[in-house]
């Protein structure tokens, strides 16, 4: 979304997504005072919580680290991309923030298991799938049916257009971060809810494979990227489980992002277009 409207890398998105992991490393004991531990009602009111900071902080970076410079040329945005995200990465490392040890992420719901026909699951598992189809069911619900969907998309379409016809092109930036930076969140909190590890560099890797995902599936385009998303992941899943290429699944990802730069730059679902000089 943030390509899709401003035209550059958002790389501290990884971060917000850390910082969504240890939003809810620190509320789940506050809510757990109000709600009984292990709750599906606690579980989800730590993620609606913690989706709601997130969002906050990513109007706050854009309006401290991107909004100063949004007349500058796009590479000096995303060299302040990259120092925004050192930043917090290694400002969550100081020993009086988070510091830099693994930190054990607390259970949110019940553990329950399911055996489908020899397919078992966990209740994370099927949480996580649930509640990332929700809320992409609920982003495409926005972008495309509701008016501040409609603003977002004139912005990225022609913003000097858009803000003829009367839109706000600051209010729209700002909650195109807000609305990206508490999906981060939540996926900080489902993330941690299967691996139950995180550290304040949890967010580097995975934002990396976010952007790869992006490209993979047409980077500004919102179903291209959840698809992006589903073929990396299955094809590290299928790398785990052959003998020889367990040790570069991670290297997987990044070979198709070279493959797909060369084959079809615009992804699988993106369309090429033609750039006026």
């Amino acid at each position: 979304m943030v390509y899709g409207v401003l035209r550059f890398i958002n790389f501290a998105h990884g971060d917000v997504f850390m910082l969504g992991a240890f939003a809810g490393y620190f509320l789940s004991p506050l809510v757990n005072k109000l709600l009984p531990a292990q709750s599906y009602v606690g579980g989800a009111l730590v993620l609606v919580l913690a989706m709601a900071l997130c969002a906050v902080l990513g109007m706050l970076i854009e309006f401290l680290a991107y909004r100063p410079l949004r007349s500058r040329p796009k590479l000096t945005v995303l060299i302040t991309a990259i120092g925004v995200s050192l930043f917090i990465e290694y400002t969550c490392q100081n020993a009086h923030v988070f510091g830099a040890a693994p930190r054990a992420f607390p259970k949110l719901i019940p553990y329950t298991t399911w055996d489908w026909g020899g397919l078992v699951l966990d209740a994370n598992q099927v949480i996580v799938l649930v509640t990332t189809v929700l809320l992409l069911l609920a982003l495409r619900f926005i972008v495309q049916k509701t008016k501040v969907g409609l603003a977002m998309r004139a912005v990225s379409f022609n913003a000097q257009a858009a803000a003829l016809m009367g839109v706000n092109i600051s209010s729209i930036i700002s909650f195109t971060f807000a609305l990206g930076s508490a999906l981060a969140g939540a996926g900080g909190i489902l993330f941690a809810m299967n691996y139950a590890s995180i550290d304040p560099l949890m967010g580097v890797q995975t934002g990396l494979k976010a952007f790869v995902a992006a490209v993979l599936g047409g980077i500004g385009n919102l179903p291209g990227a959840a698809l992006g998303g589903l073929i990396i992941g299955l094809l590290e899943t299928f790398a785990g489980g052959i003998p020889g290429l367990s040790n570069y699944r991670d290297g997987i990802a990044f070979a198709i992002l070279i493959l797909i730069l060369i084959v079809k730059p615009a992804g699988l679902l993106g369309k090429s277009t033609v750039e006026k000089v």
